[in-house]
């Protein structure tokens, strides 16, 4: 992965931006013109999110390892990107944010009041961020071309199958308590996620490796 360059960094930034804004924006926009059905916003929210992260990775993967993620950066990254990678996906994802509530016509600034926290949701971003580091680890061994969709599409699938939606990112889980929309998450609940999200990262990468083993297939 590339180093903490300037170029590196405003890679990271701009797609945390780009990624978080799509999270919130298409949550505001599914629930309008879903009309109060929940499961119909959900789909257009996950749609949104995977296609937009199969753009960000392939395009950004080059600049800086599209990892737009602290626990992708902390497991996987080079000691030296841990505080500017993270600093920049947490400004980049806030400032997203900030101009989907602009797009909205919503207030700029908000805390969220929805409600996640529990066993139950604490295991699901485990399980997601599990599997989004063992999908990363795996895929990067044996089909390296394939990682965006690979990630984008592990992405689709844990919106629906877990408890929690899969935030799967510690900087996004920060980022959605401050959107009361859709999307959102209470201040107070973002630190069990964060909890689940690093531990689960860590398990991915721990088993991926083992299982796909050192050496890259070609």
């Amino acid at each position: 992965m590339s180093g903490a360059t300037p170029r590196a960094l405003a890679a990271e930034g701009i797609g945390a931006l780009i990624l978080f804004a799509t999270v919130v924006g298409s949550g505001v926009m599914a629930q309008r013109l879903a009309g109060g059905n929940d499961a119909v916003a959900l789909l257009g929210n996950t749609a949104a999110t995977g296609a937009v992260l199969f753009v960000l990775i392939t395009l950004l993967g080059p600049i800086s390892g599209a990892q737009f993620n602290p626990a992708v950066t902390l497991m996987l990254g080079e000691r030296r990107q841990w505080l500017p990678y993270i600093a920049a996906q947490l400004i980049g994802g806030i400032a997203g944010v900030l101009i989907a509530h602009a797009m909205f016509d919503m207030p700029l600034f908000e805390l969220s009041g929805k409600v996640r926290t529990g066993p139950g949701q604490w295991l699901g971003e485990f399980v997601a961020t599990f599997g989004l580091l063992f999908t990363i680890v795996v895929g990067s061994r044996q089909r390296a071309d394939a990682v965006p969709a690979l990630v984008a599409l592990w992405i689709v699938a844990g919106y629906w199958f877990t408890s929690s939606t899969s935030f799967a990112n510690p900087a996004i889980t920060i980022a959605r308590a401050l959107t009361d929309s859709f999307a959102g998450i209470r201040a107070i609940d973002a630190p069990g996620f964060i909890a689940a999200q690093l531990a689960g990262g860590w398990a991915g990468v721990v088993v991926g490796t083992w299982l796909a083993g050192p050496t890259k297939r070609t």
